[in-house]
C-alpha cells in the first residue's frame, strides 16, 4: 500500500484536522533526520534524478522523513545523524489535506507507490555539503526557507 493510501487510511488524532495516525507499513520504512541535512539531501537526490518517494516535512520538530523500502538494516544509517523506523514504528503525519506553513508538509507525496531509494539516500546523506553541515554552527534560517515544501505535496 502506498503512503499515500496509507494516509486515506489513518485514523485523525483527536479533534485536531488534518492530523493522521500513521503506522509504518510492511511495504515501506522511513528514515527520519535533521531537516537542515534532509532538505540538503533531496536537493542532492532531485539533482542526481535518483528516485523519491513521500518525504515528510516536520516543522515543529524541524525533522525530515523519507519513505523508503523495507529490509535495510538498522546498521546502514549507523553512521549517519538519522533514525531508521520500521514497521513497528507510528508517525503523527498531515494527511493528504493543505497544512500550515508552521506545521510543514509533503514535501512530496507521489500518487503512485514511488519509494525513495535507499541506496541513493544514504549517499546523498554522505555527500560532502551534507556532512559538513553536521559540523558547522547552528542551522542558517535561509536554508530552511529556501526549501519550505510544496503545501500541495509536489516536487
Amino acid at each position: 500500500m502506498s503512503v499515500r493510501d496509507a494516509l486515506r487510511r489513518a485514523p485523525m488524532i483527536g479533534d485536531i484536522p488534518g492530523l493522521r495516525l500513521l503506522r509504518v507499513s510492511v511495504e515501506w520504512d522511513l528514515v527520519r533526520g535533521p531537516a537542515e541535512i534532509g532538505f540538503l539531501a533531496l536537493a542532492h537526490l532531485r539533482a542526481t534524478d535518483a528516485s523519491i518517494g513521500p518525504v515528510l516535512y516536520d516543522g515543529p520538530n524541524e525533522r525530515l522523513y523519507y519513505a523508503i523500502q523495507t529490509g535495510t538494516a538498522d546498521s546502514c544509517w549507523a553512521d549517519l545523524p538519522v533514525r531508521h523506523l520500521s514497521g513497528t514504528s507510528w508517525l503523527v503525519a498531515p494527511g493528504l489535506e493543505l497544512m500550515d506553513d508552521w506545521f510543514g508538509g509533503w514535501c512530496k507525496l507521489p500518487d503512485d507507490d514511488a519509494l525513495t531509494d535507499p541506496d541513493a539516500l544514504h549517499a546523498a546523506l554522505q555527500h560532502s555539503y551534507v556532512t559538513a553541515v553536521c559540523h558547522e554552527a547552528p542551522s542558517d534560517a535561509r536554508l530552511q526557507n529556501a526549501f519550505r515544501p510544496d503545501p500541495r505535496g509536489h516536487p
